[in-house]
């Protein structure tokens, strides 16, 4: 045996930069936490930071998915684009700042490959700190990660993949829902006090829901702590998968993604999410109802003459009933962004919250006012196999 056995991987084992460390770091107040009314009326707060503009802001993010979807490839995505201030899902712009990874359940070589894939031959960036063992939050993890975050006073996220490894034991005599919150109060007071987005990659039920925060794991406990749950679902159709995202600072929103297996790197689809999840029949005339609104079927039928006529009729009339389009006494048909829908709160199928508000601008990917119908990919009026 050697006499020097490799140490252990953990947070605390992450050599310290190149770089001298400087003489004091900078001394955090403790935020302010009583008003009077008149007081907090005057108060003037900075806008929340965001690791990802839309998406990611700072304060805890739970970030779920079933097994095997693609959410580690989506957190070390993320990770390498803030650390290196490029383009988070290849479209959104991100302010580079350093990010710690915690890879709970990876390897080095596995690490190493998964990032030669992603950054394509370009250089890593020196701001990502990946960490493959750290213990968890009540056993001295907060105190680690605080430790690297004193270290790196400009951090702006800290990824811990996944949240299970890091909860601890549930302490006794609490409910489930109680254990659960006191979990993710952990973390939310790691973000609060340095002002970071956390992000808790989480698992969801095995049973599905129309309502995405429901099929979180674990008890609601999880989800209300959290300021902010991302929701990450396999689709059909062009996209592989759409990420719902609902929270405090964050408008509720759904964006289409594609996962490119040759560069294991998610990227955000354009235009509304149904463009990219219902049939080819559905998306056709979808768009052309969007370049032309009040057309009647037939009219439709003869801008689309690979789908007959009644073809046309009936999936129209099945579009109106999901909510797709609006149809109005004359039997004329318009996007469901149009005036009969202007002025009424949207309420999500998803979630029963209300969606984007029509005066808010429009981001890539984002659903205004269109509810995805991810169960309806494979119609079967005339859509191409």
């Amino acid at each position: 045996m050697s006499a020097n056995p490799i140490p252990p991987l953990h947070l605390y084992s992450v050599p310290s930069d190149s770089q001298p460390a400087p003489e004091a770091l900078p001394k955090r107040e403790r935020p302010r936490t009583a008003w009077t009314a008149d007081q907090l009326m005057a108060a003037d707060f900075p806008e929340p930071k965001w690791a990802v503009p839309g998406i990611l802001a700072e304060g805890v993010s739970l970030l779920a998915g079933p097994p095997k979807v693609g959410k580690s490839w989506l957190s070390l995505g993320l990770g390498l684009a803030v650390a290196g201030g490029g383009h988070a899902f290849d479209a959104l712009p991100v302010q580079s700042g350093p990010v710690l990874y915690l890879a709970l359940e990876d390897t080095p070589r596995r690490l190493q490959t998964r990032m030669g894939k992603m950054l394509g031959g370009q250089a890593a960036p020196a701001g990502l700190t990946l960490v493959t063992e750290c213990p968890p939050f009540p056993q001295g993890g907060s105190e680690a990660i605080a430790a690297w975050l004193d270290r790196n006073p400009d951090a702006r996220m800290v990824v811990i993949d996944v949240f299970a490894k890091m909860r601890g034991q549930s302490p006794q005599g609490v409910s489930a829902y109680d254990a659960d919150y006191v979990a993710v109060g952990y973390a939310k007071r790691l973000a609060d006090h340095y002002g970071v987005a956390v992000v808790l990659v989480h698992h969801v039920r095995k049973a599905g829901s129309d309502d995405f925060l429901t099929e979180v794991s674990g008890t609601n406990g999880i989800a209300g702590a959290a300021d902010a749950t991302l929701v990450l679902k396999r689709a059909r159709g062009q996209a592989d998968g759409i990420l719902h995202v609902t929270g405090r600072d964050v408008d509720e929103s759904e964006y289409a993604l594609q996962f490119q297996a040759a560069s294991g790197a998610w990227q955000m689809l354009d235009g509304p999410v149904t463009d990219h999840t219902i049939g080819d029949t559905r998306a056709a005339i979808l768009r052309h109802v969007r370049a032309n609104p009040g057309s009647r079927p037939k009219d439709i039928a003869v801008a689309l003459p690979q789908v007959d006529a009644e073809t046309v009729r009936r999936t129209c009339s099945r579009m109106a009933a999901d909510g797709q389009l609006t149809k109005d006494g004359g039997g004329r048909y318009y996007p469901d962004t149009e005036t009969r829908t202007q002025g009424i709160p949207e309420v999500s199928q998803l979630s029963d919250c209300p969606v984007t508000s029509p005066d808010q601008h429009e981001r890539r990917g984002q659903l205004q006012h269109e509810v995805s119908r991810l169960s309806g990919a494979n119609e079967a009026e005339g859509m191409a196999p």
